[in-house]
């Protein structure tokens, strides 16, 4: 028979994270309602999305810039990612860790200046 007890706290935290996260939820509903702040306009119940109202079909499609922004954005994020755990570990690493970061930020100093020549991050 395997013995269940050892779980005992994985399952305490769960339902503890569950009551503070539904708390966090529906305690500000309801105060909401008791002391009367909860009066819903047709202002407030508008559609509104990224600082204007919504007035296109939400099928439309994009600008590829957009999404080339967002990939230059998620590339260069994840550069800043790499950096702080292989600073954290340049005393294990050695030299070998800094000639291979050197490299890899080489390689994004690279496509860094392509994205700037090719007019990547201009913006019409």
């Amino acid at each position: 028979m395997t013995d269940l007890s050892q779980y005992l706290p994985i399952l305490l935290f769960l339902f503890v994270a569950l009551a503070l996260s539904s708390a966090f939820v529906f305690l500000p509903m309801g105060v909401s309602r008791l002391t009367g702040s909860h009066q819903p306009t047709e202002a407030k119940l508008a559609e509104y999305e990224c600082g204007f109202p919504a007035f296109e079909d939400s099928r439309s499609q994009f600008d590829v810039r957009f999404y080339l922004v967002a990939i230059l954005f998620i590339i260069f994020d994840l550069e800043a990612a790499f950096l702080f755990p292989w600073a954290v570990s340049l005393g294990e690493t050695g030299w070998v860790g800094w000639g291979t970061m050197m490299l890899f930020l080489f390689e994004l100093v690279i496509g860094f200046i392509y994205a700037w020549k090719v007019g990547a991050l201009e913006w019409e």
